[in-house]
Parts: C-alpha cells; structure tokens; sequence
C-alpha cells in the first residue's frame, strides 16, 4: 500500500506543509495554489473532485462550508481518500506531528469516505 498525501486547504498555515516536508521530504504535501494542485480560489465542490480523482486526503480548517460539500460529494454517489479537519485552537506542533503519523503510519486507502478531527 502507498503512502497517504496530503492537500492543504489554502487557509491551512503554511508551516505545517515546511514542517512536514523538514521531517519527510519524500512525503507528498502539496497545498492549494502549488504547482500541481488547485489554484487558489478554487471552490470546495472542485477541491472534493480533485482529490478523489488524485487521491489526495484534504486537510482544512473549513468548517462551515466544506460539511455541506461534502455531504452532496458523496451523496451524488462519489468518494474523497479522505478528510482531516483541524480543530479550532490547535497547536501547530500537534497538527504537525498528527498529520505526521497519518502519513507514515496509514495506508492510502485508510481513511477513504471518512472525516476525521485533529488533533484526536
């Protein structure tokens, strides 16, 4: 099995993509606006269909526009590699090392169809 990758949301602090990258450099974390992902501004339904169509687990601090997305995602009969939802008040540290161990210690297809909070 590969190694789950991330997509941060464009609202995502930044450092959490250099600190995870300072860890594993081999690890995909791309965020939205990179070079090969999203550009900026896209909306949340076309972020949900590029990651099922890439595979990349989305991470978000979106709380109030991406449920609903998501909610109509799969309701139309479709999938997302997953969803981390970063809780309000989080230390970057624990994000950090959260998504970390989502990425060594998972598989690609782990968290498929699934919202998961962090940190737990």
């Amino acid at each position: 099995m590969s190694k789950p990758r991330l997509l941060l949301d464009e609202h995502v602090n930044r450092a959490i993509q250099r600190q995870i990258r300072r860890w594993n450099p081999m690890l995909e974390v791309l965020a939205v606006g990179d070079q090969g992902a999203p550009p900026s501004g896209t909306p949340d339904p076309d972020i949900l269909r590029w990651i099922e169509a890439s595979g990349h687990i989305l991470v978000t601090e979106n709380r109030r526009t991406i449920p609903a997305h998501l909610t109509a995602h799969l309701a139309a009969g479709r999938h997302i590699p997953g969803l981390v939802l970063i809780r309000p008040g989080a230390e970057l540290s624990e994000v950090v090392e959260t998504l970390y161990l989502i990425t060594e210690a998972s598989s690609s297809d782990e968290y498929t169809d699934q919202a998961l909070f962090i940190p737990l």
